[in-house]
């Protein structure tokens, strides 16, 4: 039996952190094998928002060598960027000639965005959904991995599908597959170190907020010391008044690999001066072998750049494909 295709993406935007890692790389890496994997750096998306444009093209190769530090592997999964594939803006632009403006309108992480943007909302900010859904449809993904934020872009790129379909598919012969989204379990929601009732989020001002993939022993430890706790005495899971102590014992639980039930046996009666500390050496061990990888990775830029042209032109087939395919549809000619 084929292997459902799955496609995913991070923005070069930022440093991965370990909201990334735990609430989505980590699940990729985990179940590669069951799928066929198509993993991009979405650099067109990154520019929906302002950006450093000297830092890009670096940053796209720093987050395709943490793709790999992580554990993503070229056997199992195909890694490209995605602004190499001119396909993403084509089927982009055919696809915003069929959306209806009001369906973009009513996304709620736009309407987030731009109200922290102002009047410098740009165009591609709303647009950021059609993107979206080409990078989807080009790969024919049967499923797309994603957290309850993002599930509306998801259910927006089916909506795009079926109104393709019903209007330029044949009946037994749809333009575009219809995909799926893939919803992460429940547990892996890291939430900010300074908040414990937000995400952690690249895009959060405060370093102090998150902890990098790429963060030094020192910064962690830095980083952890200083985090939100409370006053209460012991620790625990689910009570509602210690956010942050919820996702403190949570990502000590993930990266210590133990269940749910021995962390909170063994963090009952310990104080935050006894438990920040294991933490921090906790976070330090877990991310220690994927810093390593990814040193040696990057000192490696020829290899880098071969896998990465290996993975673009194995991509184009599928996106070009697709592309073809929508064109015919929507009745353009072939080149001559």
């Amino acid at each position: 039996m084929d292997k459902k295709r799955v496609l995913s993406g991070v923005q070069p935007t930022g440093n991965l952190h370990l909201g990334n890692y735990l609430g989505a790389i980590r699940n990729w890496v985990e179940a590669q094998p069951d799928y066929d994997n198509y993993f991009c750096v979405v650099d067109l998306h990154a520019i929906t928002v302002p950006h450093d444009p000297k830092q890009l093209a670096e940053s796209s190769l720093a987050i395709a060598a943490l793709y790999l530090a992580c554990g993503i592997e070229p056997t199992h999964s195909t890694i490209f960027i995605q602004s190499h594939i001119s396909a993403h803006s084509e089927l982009a632009w055919l696809l915003n000639c069929v959306t209806p403006l009001n369906w973009l309108e009513r996304m709620i992480q736009f309407k987030e965005k731009a109200r922290k943007q102002g009047e410098n909302v740009s165009v591609g900010l709303l647009d950021y959904p059609v993107l979206m859904a080409a990078d989807i449809l080009l790969y024919d993904a049967d499923l797309v991995p994603v957290g309850e934020d993002q599930k509306q872009h998801i259910e927006l790129t089916r909506d795009i599908v079926i109104r393709i379909n019903d209007q330029f598919g044949k009946k037994k012969k749809p333009v575009l597959k219809l995909p799926a989204p893939l919803i992460r379990e429940a547990g892996a929601r890291v939430m900010s170190l300074t908040d414990g009732t937000k995400k952690m989020s690249k895009s959060d001002p405060s370093e102090q907020s998150r902890i990098n993939l790429l963060d030094s022993p020192a910064e962690i430890t830095k980083k952890i010391k200083r985090c939100k706790t409370d006053s209460f005495k012991g620790l625990e899971f689910d009570n509602p008044d210690r956010p942050e102590c919820h996702n403190l014992l949570s990502l000590y639980m993930l990266l210590s690999g133990q269940s749910r039930d021995a962390v909170a046996a063994e963090c009952a009666e310990m104080g935050w001066g006894q438990f920040k500390p294991l933490l921090a050496d906790t976070v330090v061990a877990a991310l220690e072998p994927i810093q390593t990888k990814y040193y040696e990775i990057m000192g490696d830029r020829a290899s880098l750049e071969a896998l990465l042209k290996a993975g673009r032109e194995k991509a184009e087939v599928s996106a070009n494909d697709v592309l073809d395919r929508v064109k015919t549809a929507l009745g353009f000619s072939k080149p001559l």
